[in-house]
């Protein structure tokens, strides 16, 4: 009740909060600047119903939380009673490449299932659907605050996490059920929120487009508006019987004449990725300065070798796996920009100072609260000032053994030297970590390795210890083919061989000795910075909670969230951008760029078939507040149809990590009428059209 009253309120929030002032204005702060990511444990029931002027009650909440989904890295939602999901092409498409038969290529050519039958499982796919949200902070706060400081605290909060992870089990599992827990950290650890998931394991697919109409544009359209992109895929969830699951929690279809228009209020319902905007001015700075221009510089210079490669390969798998790593690359390193763009904003950072002024002083205003908190900020720049001594270790190391994009062969030398050099407590899992390092292929390594090799001695200057034992002289590409040639640590024989300590005299191994110092003193520093960090983190989310409690929604945490915005267009290079596209903007950009651009069309397409409505949406955009993660949301009316599903945002929303403006800032979504168009006139998937309609199979 504390926290229905709370969000009642909201007028109420100290001026630094609500005051809506002119965007102009440098320094000036809106009501959301610290977003709408609404949790539904801390539920928003006045603030919907009173500002849309409809009963937002807990059943509401209920049945939109039962009918959305969350998927590996993205989010979903049922749209029949048969267990039938919905969710966009780019969440599923290294799945759909993966279940590509011989002779397929499913990112090419799409996929229908004609019948129940033909409907193909998805190997590691699942789904998790939302029982319950439960605020257990103040049991998991008791027990740390009662415990002395340091072990004995985290040990004290833990035992307090897993018995309300049990008690929740238990309350809410049923005989063959798979009910798991999760408890997620919000406002910077400071609060905590049990989510009990029903999780489905047997997915399979059902529709997915093509890849040239899902991802019409590519990386040029990726993250603007206006956009053409039929980013849709329809999977299904089954059950130990092998039968599709009953999900009588679905949203209705509001396709055909129950579309959304201008003006209209959506909520997307999803799990947005981790934001920052309850972080401190120095933080962000750190941001600005060091981490963003390094991760700027490694994902391009990746995307680069990634895209050389998939070029010279003649070999289709190769080909394919390579572009869908480097989509997914590219969708993280094309924001980069945009943030740091906002950083340098002097308007966007003076509203964060602006708002971190009005929480010091209200802190410094309560005497218990000063001498709780009072120092926290200040120990937090210093923080950062530590952070900045390490960058040359951070751009030669910190991404060493990075999964995603890395050399293998460095991954592997570096877990076999971990386990020559102990301690013995964690040679175990210095083992099972070097044997998850998998090779990749060849040209792709090389190209990895060359840019792991430039890194070091770019950061330390060609001078330096390091550089030598790095390129001995030689570019980095002639350095990684003679490290190559050489070495033994890149097949399953050699890198055991190496964890025993048998090849002393392996290059890679002996960079290895020569660098693995102080890159244990960086990784060592940095643990140690990370620590520190998280308490002030969570005891500054503990002030603001006191303050205002949750008027102010918490961080993306790839937890479950609710958002609402109106659909709008907006000014943009000195015109104005529609709240609409439409299929015929499809085949405009196909024919102005030609078809052999990134505007490219799959055969079905190119000639646009007998029945389908070129006027009819296509994407759309409104101000609610999604972020990563939010893709595959669904958005639904005040009645809880679905008619759209987030997959992007427009170049402007690019400094939601930081802020929420919707002055310009838009979320990008798939028209359900555009999907049921396609469905209908292109896929000929008839059944699954009756499906959506009806709710049933």
């Amino acid at each position: 009740m504390r926290t229905l009253r709370a969000l009642a309120l909201l007028a109420l929030v100290p001026a630094a909060l609500a005051a809506q002032r002119p965007a102009q204005d440098a320094g000036a702060t809106g009501r959301f600047d610290l977003g709408k990511m609404w949790t539904f444990e801390y539920a928003p029931s006045e603030y919907f119903s009173k500002t849309y002027g409809f009963a937002a009650d807990s059943a509401w909440f209920a049945r939109a939380r039962l009918a959305a989904l969350r998927i590996p890295g993205c989010s979903a939602a049922f749209v029949s009673q048969d267990g039938l999901i919905i969710t966009n092409h780019h969440c599923v498409r290294g799945t759909v490449n993966a279940i590509s038969r011989k002779g397929e290529n499913l990112l090419d050519s799409g996929f229908v299932a004609a019948t129940p039958a033909d409907e193909r499982r998805m190997p590691n796919m699942i789904a998790d659907q939302l029982l319950a949200a439960v605020d257990i902070s103040d049991d998991v706060n008791k027990a740390g605050d009662a415990a002395a400081e340091g072990a004995a605290r985290e040990e004290a909060r833990r035992a307090a996490t897993a018995a309300a992870q049990a008690r929740l089990k238990a309350k809410f599992a049923t005989p063959g059920d798979s009910v798991w827990v999760q408890v997620v950290g919000l406002y910077n650890g400071a609060r905590a929120s049990a989510y009990v998931f029903k999780r489905y394991t047997d997915i399979r697919l059902v529709v997915a487009a093509e890849l040239g109409v899902a991802n019409l544009g590519g990386d040029w359209d990726n993250f603007t508006f206006p956009r053409y992109a039929l980013d849709f895929a329809v999977m299904r969830a089954y059950g130990a019987d092998g039968k599709p699951v009953a999900s009588p929690a679905h949203f209705a279809w509001g396709g055909g004449a129950d579309g959304v228009k201008a003006g209209d209020v959506v909520f997307v319902i999803g799990n947005p990725g981790a934001t920052r905007r309850l972080t401190t001015i120095s933080q962000l700075e750190y941001q600005r300065d060091v981490a963003l221009p390094f991760t700027d510089h490694y994902l391009s210079s990746h995307i680069a070798a990634l895209k050389a490669f998939r070029d010279a390969s003649t070999d289709a798998v190769e080909r394919a796996n390579a572009m869908v790593s480097m989509l997914g690359l590219s969708n993280s390193w094309k924001p980069i920009g945009g943030r740091l763009e906002g950083l340098r904003d002097a308007n966007i950072v003076g509203r964060r100072a602006s708002i971190e002024r009005d929480l010091v002083s209200a802190i410094q205003a309560k005497p218990e609260m000063k001498a709780r908190y009072g120092k926290l900020f200040d120990r937090m720049g210093e923080l950062q000032r530590q952070r900045v001594k390490s960058r040359t270790a951070l751009q030669a190391f910190s991404m060493l053994i990075g999964p995603a994009a890395s050399s293998t062969t460095l991954q592997a030398a570096y877990w076999a030297w971990r386990v020559q050099h102990g301690p013995a407590d964690s040679v175990a899992g210095f083992r099972q970590r070097l044997a998850r390092v998998r090779p990749q292929a060849a040209g792709l390594e090389r190209r990895y390795l060359a840019l792991s090799l430039g890194d070091i001695a770019a950061a330390y200057g060609e001078g330096h210890e390091y550089a030598r034992a790095a390129l001995g002289g030689r570019t980095p590409a002639d350095a990684a083919d003679a490290l190559l040639k050489a070495t033994a640590v890149n097949d399953t024989a050699g890198v055991r061989r190496a964890a025993a300590g048998e090849l002393a005299a392996d290059p890679a191994m002996q960079l290895m000795n020569v660098i693995m110092p102080t890159v244990l003193a960086f990784e060592a520093e940095q643990a140690r910075i990370n620590a520190e960090e998280a308490t002030l983190s969570a005891q500054i989310g503990r002030a603001r909670f006191e303050l205002y409690g949750a008027t102010i929604p918490p961080d993306g945490s790839s937890s479950p969230r609710i958002a609402d915005g109106v659909v709008q267009g907006y000014e943009y290079n000195g015109t104005f951008a529609a709240p609409f596209t439409t299929f015929y903007g499809v085949y405009d950009r196909n024919r102005s760029h030609g078809q052999a651009s990134d505007w490219e069309l799959p055969g079905r397409w190119r000639i646009p078939p007998m029945g389908l409505d070129l006027g009819t949406p296509l994407n759309f955009v409104s101000t609610a507040d999604s972020y990563g993660g939010n893709s595959g949301s669904p958005a639904v009316t005040k009645d809880l149809r679905i008619v759209g599903l987030n997959f992007d945002r427009n170049i402007n929303a690019l400094v939601r990590d930081y802020i929420y403006l919707p002055e310009r800032g838009r979320n990008v979504m798939v028209d359900v009428r555009a999907i049921q168009e396609a469905l209908s006139y292109v896929y000929r998937a008839h059944r699954v059209v009756r499906e959506l309609t009806t709710g049933r199979m």
